[in-house]
């Protein structure tokens, strides 16, 4: 297994470690409820330094993003973030992923980590006819995702760039515990507000230490992928290789609004002819209504017991203290408000399919 430049702090803080992605990753410390709350309410802090980094540019570096991407690049500013995905050419979805604008030639791609050969194979493959310059930056840079609605005040004692002037989805690049050019971004998977912080690894163990000296007084916690995982799902947020993947596409995963039909991209016909004649299912959220928790490859069923989909997430959610789900369902049963049905152990027990994010600030 590999490990981050974090892995010793998270064996002596008593972090749970599990394999991820082939990483040796904390999937909690002191228990995933208390993590997740003090995400919700205070600041929790995550390292997520095995996620991917691609470095593109050059003059031909937008026109490879454009084309592999299915969102609109050329929008993007410096200092902007945009959430995309790669589609493949089979009408689902090699990754999602983050496109950091850095200048005019030159972006950042932040990739999952279970897939960084797979995405780096498959850009390479299309820039083979745009010559951009590609790095992979992957095993030199540490990310820290801090979060939760005091991270702001928190951060702030650590460095002299004005975070409150960061909007969401913008970053700055500045000084961050006394390193340079550290990459301060305001994106999360939580939906609890705070920054991800991109940074070398020899910076990486200073700056979670500081940060969790800084955070005590607001109740900073270091946070495992088990709490990243129940506050993703309360916010619908996909997760790939469960909820969006190679079979999926950005149409019925409610993609739609990152699948720009204003440009030329990788397999745009298949999804433009989708988005008009409709697709024959959908991603849906769920609410269950009898006692028992759903879990990814349940199936789901309507009122006649007939099939009409499959879970792809699932858990008990902590802040809302009720069992919730995402799976695909025929877009019949997609309307909310519609009962369906989730197998678990052998009987099928009622649910209805609810707005998404489950939670709302």
């Amino acid at each position: 297994m590999k490990q981050t430049a974090l892995t010793p702090i998270h064996r002596s803080l008593g972090g749970k470690m599990v394999e991820f992605a082939g990483y040796e990753m904390p999937v909690q410390y002191t228990g995933l409820l208390e993590e997740h709350h003090a995400v919700r309410k205070q600041a929790g802090m995550f390292d997520v330094s095995h996620m991917g980094e691609f470095i593109i540019e050059g003059q031909q570096a937008l026109s490879l993003i454009q084309y592999v991407t299915s969102n609109d690049a050329s929008k993007l500013q410096p200092g902007q973030v945009q959430y995309s995905c790669l589609p493949n050419d089979t009408g689902g979805i090699v990754d999602d992923l983050l496109v950091y604008c850095l200048s005019p030639e030159k972006y950042m791609l932040v990739v999952n980590a279970s897939n960084v050969d797979k995405d780096w194979n498959w850009i390479s493959k299309y820039n083979e006819k745009y010559g951009a310059q590609m790095k992979n930056i992957s095993d030199d840079i540490s990310l820290l995702a801090v979060q939760g609605p005091k991270v702001n005040q928190i951060l702030q004692k650590l460095t002299s760039v004005k975070l409150s002037d960061i909007p969401y989805y913008h970053f700055a690049v500045g000084e961050f515990n006394g390193a340079k050019d550290i990459i301060l971004s305001n994106t999360g998977y939580t939906g609890a507000g705070g920054f991800e912080i991109y940074l070398p690894n020899n910076q990486a163990e200073s700056a979670w230490n500081a940060i969790l000296d800084a955070g005590k007084e607001e109740g900073l916690l270091p946070a495992g992928l088990g709490a990243r995982d129940t506050l993703r799902l309360e916010m619908a947020f996909c997760l790939y290789g469960n909820d969006i993947d190679d079979s999926t596409s950005p149409i019925e995963a409610g993609l739609g609004w990152i699948t720009k039909f204003t440009k030329d991209f990788v397999n745009r016909a298949a999804l433009e002819k989708q988005k008009q004649e409709g697709t024959t299912r959908k991603l849906v959220g769920f609410e269950l209504l009898d006692k028992g928790i759903p879990r990814k490859g349940y199936t789901l069923y309507n009122a006649e017991g007939k099939q009409i989909g499959m879970v792809t997430s699932g858990t008990q959610s902590p802040s809302l203290n009720k069992p919730i789900g995402l799976g695909y369902v025929e877009t019949l049963y997609a309307k909310i408000g519609t009962e369906i049905f989730v197998e678990i152990r052998g009987k099928q027990l009622k649910a209805r399919v609810v707005k998404t994010p489950f939670y709302q600030k």
